[in-house]
C-alpha cells in the first residue's frame, strides 16, 4: 500500500513524496557482493564504538588496583550488610596486593564519575555540528583526543593528584562525546533501510564487545602489566584508540557520494535507497517539528527508561548481592562478563530476525521495532521483578541477571535505531537529544537506590529498588509502543526544501511534477 503526503515546494508546486515498499526493488539493485564498503564502514563503527566502551570501563577495573585497600577498611566504620542471607566462604575478597592511593569511596566515586560528565555534556553540541560540517572527523579526532588523554592518566594521577585525574578523566569524556551522535549520523548516511537493524545492532553491539574485553584484559594487567601494573591499562588500550583513530579517519569516507573508490552499484543503491539523506549537505534543523513531534519522545521515553533500568540492573544488582546475598559478582571476571556476553549474542540475533521481519513485508517498520523493542525492555522488567522474589538463591539471581540483560539486547533494533527511520537526515542530531537526556536519567538509578537502602539494605528495601525500575521500563516501553512509529516523518520530506536540480531517481507525474519515491 502507497502512503502519499502531498506538499508544496516554495514554488506553489505540488509535490508528491510516496512511501512506498521497496523490498522488491532492492533485490533487482541489490549489490551481490557479501562484503562492501558500508559493511566497511559498519565494521569500523563497530571497532570505534568497542574501543569508546574500553575507555570508558577500563578506569572502574583499574582503580581496583590503584586503591589502597587496606588503609580504607582500616579507617571505615564498617560496610552495612544484610543478614537475611547465610555467609558463603568464597566471598571473601583478599587483598594480596595493596595500590598506592588512599581514595576512599567517595572520592573513587568522583574519579570514576569525572568521565560522565564531560561525555554528557557534548553529545547535542557534537549532534548539531555533525550535521552541517559532517560526522567523521567529530567522531574520529574526538576518540583520538580520547586515546591520546588515556597516556595522561598515570601521569595525573600520580603527579598531579586527584583534581588533575578527574581533569584529564573529563577531557576525555569530553572526547568520547561525539561517539552515539556521529556514528548515528554515519549510519544514515550509509546504511539502506532493509539492512539497519542489523547493521545498527551490529555497530551498537560494540559497547558489550569493548566491555567483554575490557574487564578481563584489564584484570590481567594490572596484575602482570608493566609500569606497576595498572597505568599499562591505559598504554595498552591508549596505543589501540590511536590506531583506530588513525585508520578511521584515513580509510572512512563521510558518505558514498564522496567515497571515490567504491562499487557503483553499491554507491546507488545506498544512494537511492536514501533519497535526501546520502547527498544533501545541511538543511536548516526543523526543531519546532521535532519538539512537537510524539514520535520523537517516545524514542526520548524508551531511552531514558532504558539507561535508568540498564544502570539498575547492571550496577545495582551485584551491589544487592554483595550486601544482602553477600556474594560480590564482581569477584568473577567470567561472571561479571556473562551478561554483557549474553546482550551482545541476543542483540545480534534479534536484529536479523528483525530486518527479516521488514524485507518479508510481513511486518511494517512501525510493527517491526515496538515488538523487538517490547522484548528489549519488558523482558528486563519482568527478571527485575522476578529478581526481588529470588531469596538467597544466588546461583537463581545471576542467572534472572544474565537472561535480563540477554532480551535488553532487543532494543539496538528496537528504539535504539528509530532515529534512522523517522529522520533519516536529522537522526545523529535526534541521538544527540536523547542520549544526552537518557544519560542524565540513567544517573538517578545509582542515587534513587542508595537512598532507598541507606542504612537498612534489606530485601524488602531492595525489592523496592528493582520495582522502582521494572515500573520506568513499562511505563516508557508502553508510551513507546503507543506513540512511536518506523515511518519517516514529514518534518523531514526533502521535497520541503530549497528547490534543487531533478535528482537522478525522480520522476514526472502526469501533471508534470515531481514525484520521488523513498523506502520506509
Amino acid at each position: 500500500m502507497v502512503a502519499r503526503d502531498e506538499n508544496r515546494n516554495r514554488n506553489g508546486h505540488v509535490l508528491v513524496w510516496e512511501q512506498t515498499d521497496l523490498a522488491k526493488e532492492d533485490r533487482n539493485i541489490k549489490p551481490n557482493k557479501w562484503w562492501g564498503t558500508r559493511h566497511f564502514v559498519t565494521f569500523m563503527l563497530f571497532l570505534g564504538m568497542a574501543n569508546a566502551y574500553v575507555m570508558r570501563t577500563n578506569m572502574s577495573v583499574a582503580i581496583v588496583a590503584m586503591v589502597n585497600h587496606t588503609y580504607i577498611d582500616e579507617n571505615s566504620h564498617g560496610e552495612v550488610v544484610d543478614n537475611e542471607c547465610p555467609e558463603v566462604n568464597y566471598t571473601v575478597v583478599h587483598h594480596e596486593q595493596d595500590g598506592e592511593f588512599k581514595w576512599g569511596s567517595s572520592l573513587q566515586g568522583y574519579i570514576l564519575s569525572s568521565f560522565f560528565y564531560g561525555y554528557v555534556i557534548t553529545q547535542i553540541p557534537f549532534g548539531l555540528m555533525s550535521k552541517r560540517y559532517g560526522a567523521l572527523r567529530f567522531l574520529g579526532y574526538g576518540m583520538l583526543i580520547n586515546s591520546v588523554f588515556a597516556f595522561l592518566v598515570p601521569v595525573a594521577a600520580r603527579e598531579g593528584g586527584v583534581v588533575w585525574l578527574c581533569i584529564v578523566r573529563f577531557i576525555q569524556g569530553l572526547g568520547e562525546g561525539p561517539i552515539v551522535p556521529c556514528t548515528h549520523a554515519m549510519l544514515a548516511k550509509w546504511i539502506p533501510p532493509t539492512e539497519r537493524s542489523r547493521m545498527g545492532a551490529f555497530v551498537y553491539a560494540g559497547a558489550q564487545f569493548g566491555t567483554i574485553v575490557s574487564m578481563p584484559l584489564s584484570g590481567l594487567l594490572a596484575e602482570y602489566g608493566f609500569d606497576g601494573g595498572w597505568p599499562s591499562i591505559f598504554y595498552v588500550f591508549g596505543v589501540v584508540g590511536v590506531l583506530w583513530s588513525v585508520a578511521f579517519i584515513w580509510l572512512v569516507h563521510e558518505d558514498p557520494s564522496s567515497h571515490p573508490k567504491m562499487d557503483e552499484k553499491e554507491k546507488k543503491y545506498i544512494l537511492s535507497s536514501l533519497w535526501g539523506t546520502a547527498n544533501v549537505t545541511s538543511p536548516p534543523v526543523p526543531f519546532k517539528a521535532i519538539l512537537t513531534s510524539l514520535p520523537f519522545y517516545a524514542i526520548l521515553l524508551a531511552h531514558m527508561g532504558q539507561n535508568y533500568g540498564y544502570e539498575t540492573l547492571m550496577t545495582e544488582l551485584p551491589t544487592y548481592m554483595k550486601q544482602v546475598l553477600r556474594f560480590s559478582l564482581k569477584e568473577n571476571g567470567v561472571l561479571s562478563a556473562l551478561p554483557y556476553l549474553a546482550m551482545w549474542i541476543f542483540s545480534i540475533a534479534i536484529s536479523f530476525i528483525a530486518d527479516w521481519m521488514i524485507y518479508s513485508n510481513k511486518f511494517t517498520h512501525t510493527s517491526t521495532r515496538k515488538i523487538v523493542n517490547s522484548i528489549g525492555q519488558y523482558g528486563p522488567a519482568v527478571c527485575l521483578i522476578i529478581a526481588s522474589y529470588t531469596g538467597c538463591n544466588r546461583v537463581l539471581t545471576v542467572l534472572i541477571l544474565t537472561i535480563g540483560m540477554g532480551l535488553n539486547g532487543g532494543i539496538y533494533s528496537g528504539f535504539k535505531i528509530n532515529h534512522l527511520d523517522i529522520t533519516p537526515r536529522f537522526a545523529g542530531i535526534l541521538m544527540s537529544f536523547t542520549n544526552c537526556t537518557a544519560n542524565l536519567a540513567g544517573l538517578l538509578a545509582p542515587i534513587a537506590a542508595g537512598n532507598l537502602i541507606e542504612g537498612n539494605p534489606s530485601m524488602a528495601q531492595w525489592q523496592i529498588v528493582f520495582f522502582i525500575a521494572a515500573g520506568v521500563y513499562i511505563f516508557c516501553a508502553t508510551f513507546y509502543n503507543i506513540f512511536g512509529t518506523g515511518v519517516r516523518q514529514p518534518w523531514d520530506n526533502p521535497l520541503n526544501d530549497a528547490p534543487e536540480p531533478l535528482h537522478a531517481n525522480d520522476v514526472r507525474n502526469g501533471n508534470g511534477t515531481a514525484t520521488h519515491e523513498t523506502r520506509q
